[in-house]
């Protein structure tokens, strides 16, 4: 019996992506590079929305002469800032007339305690809140694109997460580093679920989620904890490459199969081909889910369009 494309999909199985367009957060390194990177090669108009501008232009310049069949843009993107959300959604929502896809692949992991500009715990104000933010605005045109897909970059670490709705900042639990970072990758299946819920069957726009599994990344390596030291030093000797991490994100991203609310990861957890699997039981509680969607809502203080 053969095996089948869904155990062996490969970057060899991504289709032309000529004429489509993505918008990939963090994308000047890591992850999200050698996402943007294999979008370009593949024929794709690709935006990196990146905080620092500096790296997200040499990066565009290495993706150009990697990918010279793709078309690479740059777009200043700082999560930690409701503002500047708003301000490059209207950048983008004024230059392109379709997004095919969304990657909301930025994020933070383990760092030291800090506050967003708005006032948010960092960790679950840049994972989720910003990629919340990000996808509202984005949404109208994300509609407005037949096959268009959001993509949601959680973690293996979601099995660890409980939302912790009395206190979702730390602010009256003693701040680690971890619980909130897990925290904010549950919160990222969690609002998978529900915008695929709330887009229903036939709506124009899927919503799906994947997972890098242990990706050689600068994921981290900020912070002064024990924990972000092994992280730079140990962490790189049992992880896989970034190219192969970026895969599960990508085929959630372009497998023409692939259906609303399907979650990729690595065959085997922390390294593999990228396949569905199936999230946590606390990030498929649906009460949760609508929970976690109204506060989001007050907290940014953005609705998603009523065609949703």
């Amino acid at each position: 019996m053969g095996v089948s494309i869904s155990e062996h999909w490969s970057v060899r199985d991504v289709p032309d992506l000529l004429g489509k367009t993505a918008l990939v957060t963090g994308a000047n390194t890591g992850l999200g590079f050698e996402i943007a990177r294999i979008f370009a090669q593949h024929g794709a108009r690709v935006i990196l929305a990146c905080r620092n501008e500096e790296k997200a232009l040499k990066a565009a310049i290495a993706l150009r002469d990697l990918a010279p069949n793709g078309v690479v843009e740059v777009q200043l993107l700082d999560l930690a800032s409701l503002a500047s959300i708003e301000a490059c959604s209207n950048r983008v929502l004024a230059s392109e007339s379709r997004l095919d896809i969304l990657v909301n692949n930025a994020g933070l992991m383990a760092i030291d305690e800090s506050r967003t500009v708005d006032g948010f715990e960092m960790q679950f104000g840049v994972n989720h809140l910003g990629a919340f933010a990000l996808t509202a605005r984005l949404m109208p045109l994300l509609l407005a694109t037949p096959g268009s897909r959001v993509v949601a970059m959680s973690s293996m670490g979601h099995y660890g997460g409980h939302m912790h709705f009395d206190d979702l900042m730390f602010e009256r639990h003693t701040y680690h580093r971890w619980p909130p970072y897990f925290q904010s990758k549950l919160a990222n299946l969690l609002f998978t679920a529900e915008l695929q819920h709330r887009l229903g069957p036939n709506a124009p726009t899927k919503a799906l989620a994947a997972h890098p599994g242990g990706s050689r990344t600068e994921l981290g390596a900020e912070g002064s904890g024990v924990s972000n030291f092994l992280m730079r030093y140990l962490a790189p000797l049992g992880t896989q490459p970034a190219a192969q991490g970026a895969l599960p994100a990508v085929r959630a991203s372009v497998d023409p199969t692939a259906k609303g609310g399907d979650y990729y990861g690595p065959r085997y957890m922390v390294i593999g081909r990228a396949v569905k699997q199936v999230p946590s039981k606390r990030a498929r509680n649906m009460k949760d889910a609508a929970q976690l969607w109204d506060i989001s809502e007050q907290l940014t203080q953005l609705h998603f369009p009523t065609s949703l």
